[in-house]
């Protein structure tokens, strides 16, 4: 039985960019600033929240933090090696275990909007269920029932069987969208990584898990949001 259910939030925001030019703070909608300030207002306020780590080099994001003056939110200057292109994810993971050593990390992103905080707690609510039943950890996932080749054949589906089948029949695969990882403090301490041997793929709704990696993803977004075909 899972005895600690709080949840510290694991926020990385480093001020370069490299397809998007100020991507976390830029304008978005009718946000200031943009995608950093939407992520802030939805972990904010999850249910069973103990702290919220952010760590960043941005002095924009920092002043808006110092505004808060919540004893919920930690500050983490980003060291300059972790702030460079050529950081890895597992340097930062590294970083992770130095700065939050107990309890359950919640690690997500500004670039996933569309993860709202009814959406954060329903995540956080499977997390805990599905330790209870045997996995360790959770990811969120979009699933992919194509027609998926590498250089030389189909990858997902037997040809000598059925040359096109259809979709539905198709065996799903699974995207990893990075909208969010959970893991105790002690998996990302043993096995210097954000899930565990277990992990449980909690599948998105496509739109939900839309990731903004590239200019006109900035823009596909805030074309939603003025449709109000997608919520915050």
């Amino acid at each position: 039985m899972v005895m600690n259910n709080k949840i510290n939030v694991f926020l990385p925001c480093r001020k370069g960019s490299k397809r998007i030019l100020h991507k976390n703070t830029k304008k978005f909608s009718n946000f200031k600033l943009g995608l950093f300030e939407i992520k802030f207002n939805q972990i904010i306020n999850i249910k069973n929240l103990d702290k919220v780590y952010v760590s960043t080099d941005d002095n924009k994001i920092i002043n808006f933090l110092k505004k808060k003056k919540s004893n919920k939110i930690i500050i983490i200057k980003r060291a300059k090696k972790l702030a460079d292109n050529s950081a890895s994810t597992d340097d930062l993971i590294k970083h992770v275990s130095q700065i939050i050593n107990t309890g359950n990390i919640l690690w997500t992103h500004v670039s996933s909007p569309f993860i709202n905080t009814e959406n954060y707690n329903k995540i956080v609510k499977k997390y805990f269920f599905e330790l209870n039943k045997g996995c360790d950890s959770l990811m969120t996932v979009s699933a992919i029932q194509t027609f998926l080749w590498n250089k030389k054949k189909a990858i997902n589906y037997n040809r000598k069987i059925e040359k096109w089948p259809r979709t539905q029949t198709i065996k799903k695969l699974y995207e990893i969208n990075s909208g969010v990882f959970i893991a105790s403090a002690k998996i990302y301490k043993k096995l210097n990584d954000r899930i565990g041997k277990k992990p449980f793929l909690y599948e998105l709704d496509k739109l939900v898990g839309f990731d903004i990696d590239w200019p006109n993803d900035f823009k596909l977004a805030e074309q939603l949001i003025k449709s109000k075909i997608a919520k915050l």
